[in-house]
């Protein structure tokens, strides 16, 4: 009794010390009324809009491929997984997860970007560092609007930080959201520095006049979109890479290879053609990439072949024992299959075959089939190179109109043949991957200077001046050893297959359909895999429908065709 008494005296000491016990100390507050006050600030917040976007477009999960995918350029390649839109209704439902991701990563980079910009003329800042900061900023707004409005049409516009709860949202037009993109954008270029004075990877002048042309053409703009090109192609510092250079230019190889090589996307290697090149350091606090836990962009798990799911040449048998993943091919998986158009069609000469004397097409970076590799394998397959011809593909391209999974044609981009990290490679004689293996180890372009002779050539097709418009195509055509063009071949069809010869898996391609009317008819036209059940809505993205539930004080339209 004695000791269950103590114990009682205790309970009530420490229960009457309860409020000192709880209360906390903290020994710093932070809010966003001191979070936004020196310059320090306002750069580590600018640094989380690199961040954002980087996890939004080039981060691990199909959704950073989701503008790719179900294109004219690619399709599922693991049938009946509804998140690699292997069937458009079902992928593009109000309800699903998607939908939702990409408004919602969007919203959120404009709610940090507001934030700056409206806490700026309150701040320590000086008053002449403020406009470049608001300047990136506007960038980033301008950015997040651009897949916004391609991804769902109109969408609400909102400039200012949110500070209370707001449920009344309406949906301004797609003309007013790109026109304020527009607005953003020339904020951005008069006030931000030009390339050649920034760090790699910081965005710059040139990066907002590039989108600010992309902008203006989407709403018919197409003098800007022609003077703000201009002023990209112009500036002394850019040009394209037309000889050998960076890490690995005495290999075997050619200029655009070297292009996608380790190390060779930014101006420090010498590279004058990256624009806007998202960074990535591997195994670094904050650099996007890891060789232990497979984190980084997956270019390479998604679009090279699931070369162990290869058949026998000779019939349509899975081999028994498969190939090795390796250094030279990556470890794909074979999500993001090229469309024979992509693959095949785009590349023919004037006599059906695929023109090599293009470099784009050539052996280091599209090639059409793997060398078995695999030691232990039979002694049949030894030194036999799995290619198109499989009778598996023909009778996959002769039934459906698509690859096998296992070998079809490739993007070496999206890989860094013979270059992974070292950890990653579990045997050096055989170059064989860890599972761990997927990641692109290189920096990612997200603009270069081809593209802007692209988006050129496109606006002087629409004042219909095509002498200069094949000007520009055959400026990034003779680089690549390809013939060029006749002015009186150019139309849009040619430009957008243009820029699939040259931009490829790179490009948001979504986006460029999106932005010209064409993703209901080329995916039509040129996906066998999703013509069937694509419908003419899916044009756009529908409404995230958690959206318009919460959005209780004013209604927020669906698009037509998802009601």
């Amino acid at each position: 009794m004695k000791r269950l008494l103590i114990v009682f005296f205790i309970i009530s000491f420490v229960a009457c010390q309860e409020a000192d016990i709880l209360r906390e100390n903290p020994s710093g507050i932070y809010t966003a009324d001191n979070m936004y006050v020196t310059e320090a600030h306002f750069r580590s917040a600018l640094n989380m809009l690199y961040q954002n976007y980087r996890n939004l477009y080039y981060g691990g999960d199909d959704n950073s491929f989701d503008l790719q995918l179900a294109t004219d350029l690619s399709h599922a390649g693991q049938d009946g997984i509804v998140r690699f839109f292997s069937d458009y209704p079902a992928t593009l439902d109000p309800t699903a997860a998607k939908v939702l991701y990409h408004w919602r990563g969007n919203y959120k980079i404009i709610a940090n970007a507001n934030t700056i910009i409206g806490r700026l003329p309150a701040s320590e800042v000086p008053i002449e560092a403020q406009p470049q900061l608001e300047g990136e900023a506007r960038f980033f707004r301008a950015l997040a609007y651009r897949y916004l409005v391609y991804l769902y049409g109109g969408v609400p516009l909102i400039l200012e930080e949110t500070t209370s709860a707001k449920n009344d949202f309406t949906r301004s037009s797609k003309e007013e959201v790109i026109r304020q993109m527009i607005d953003d954008l020339q904020f951005a270029a008069s006030n931000l520095p030009s390339i050649p004075d920034l760090p790699d990877g910081q965005v710059s002048k040139e990066a907002a006049k590039h989108l600010l042309a992309e902008s203006a053409l989407a709403i018919g703009e197409n003098e800007l979109a022609i003077e703000a090109s201009s002023q990209v192609i112009g500036n002394p510092a850019l040009a394209l890479m037309t000889d050998r250079f960076g890490s690995r230019r005495n290999q075997p190889g050619d200029v655009y290879w070297d292009l996608f090589q380790r190390n060779n996307q930014n101006r420090s290697s010498g590279n004058t053609e990256g624009i806007f090149v998202i960074q990535f350091e591997p195994d670094v606090p904050g650099g996007g990439q890891s060789t232990i836990a497979r984190t980084g962009y997956q270019m390479e798990r998604w679009h090279t072949p699931n070369v162990p799911l290869a058949t026998d040449p000779d019939d349509r048998n899975l081999i028994a024992t498969g190939f090795l993943p390796t250094s030279i091919v990556g470890r794909g998986a074979g999500w993001l299959m090229p469309t024979f158009h992509f693959s095949n069609e785009i590349w023919y000469d004037e006599l059906g075959d695929i023109d090599y004397r293009d470099m784009r097409v050539s052996e280091y970076n599209f090639p059409r089939g793997v060398l078995y590799n695999n030691p232990s394998g039979p002694a049949k397959y030894q030194g036999v190179y799995f290619d198109i011809n499989t009778d598996e593909n023909q009778h996959l391209l002769n039934t459906s109109g698509i690859w096998s999974r296992g070998a079809y044609p490739y993007q070496t981009k999206a890989t860094t043949p013979g270059d992974h990290p070292s950890n990653l490679i579990l045997n050096p004689e055989t170059m064989q991957l860890r599972d761990i293996g997927g990641v692109t180890y290189t920096d990612w372009y997200d603009m270069r200077l081809a593209e802007t002779y692209l988006l050129r050539a496109e606006a002087y097709l629409a004042v219909g001046n095509t002498t200069l418009a094949a000007v520009d195509i055959n400026t990034v055509r003779n680089r690549a050893g390809a013939v060029s063009v006749d002015a009186s071949a150019v139309d849009l069809d040619f430009i957008l297959d243009e820029r699939l010869r040259e931009l490829g898996i790179e490009e948001k391609r979504r986006l460029t359909l999106s932005r010209t009317g064409r993703v209901y008819a080329n995916i039509r036209q040129y996906n066998r895999y999703n013509a069937d059940d694509i419908q003419e809505h899916h044009q756009v993205f529908p409404i995230p429908q958690s959206e318009i539930d919460a959005n209780i004080g004013a209604v927020l339209e669906q698009n037509p065709g998802y009601n």
